[in-house]
């Protein structure tokens, strides 16, 4: 059972993660339609995923369940935050049978809300492979600009492929917000 949710929009809630929510993110990182995406190249087992879980008590990133009708549709992290810099990195993933339903745009809108409002951050960034069309829809339909083009950045199903770096500044997220 997730945590009580720390954000909410319309139609998402961003809930914190409990140990019973840990078979959920372990069924979906080791679907090929998520892990693809993610850079994941092993399958992670329930004694993994305890571990992961348990390293987050030294961390100070935030990692959330996206969740609707009271039902966990995915996952959406901020980390490696550079405080000289004002800095964060966004990384997120739906269900594949949630795919399409505007959710990772709600959850993204939510926690770039709060990485600037709360966390008082400048920037946030995330890299999506070039294959990975839906997600760079989300970040560039709430104003991301692709800044760079990383040629071979990663290895997929026995091929390199690009990897591609999106960023948005906090004044140009509050434009495209208005």
């Amino acid at each position: 059972m997730p945590g009580p949710a720390f954000l909410s929009g319309d139609t998402v809630s961003l809930h914190t993660v409990s140990r019973a929510d840990l078979y959920f993110i372990q069924q979906h990182a080791n679907d090929p339609r998520v892990w693809h995406s993610l850079a994941k190249a092993a399958p992670v087992n329930e004694l993994q995923e305890e571990q992961w879980y348990e390293s987050w008590s030294d961390s100070d990133d935030v990692r959330l369940l996206i969740r609707v009708d009271g039902e966990s549709v995915g996952f959406i992290s901020l980390s490696d935050f550079d405080t000289v810099h004002g800095s964060g990195t966004l990384g997120y993933w739906i269900a594949p049978d949630h795919w399409g339903n505007g959710y990772a745009t709600e959850a993204v809108s939510l926690i770039c809300d709060y990485g600037f409002g709360h966390r008082r951050l400048h920037k946030l960034i995330a890299y999506v492979y070039d294959f990975n069309t839906g997600s760079q829809r989300v970040l560039e339909n709430l104003g991301f600009t692709k800044e760079g083009h990383l040629r071979d950045g990663g290895f997929i199903d026995h091929e390199y492929v690009d990897l591609l770096l999106y960023g948005v500044l906090e004044d140009e997220w509050r434009a495209a917000q208005s």
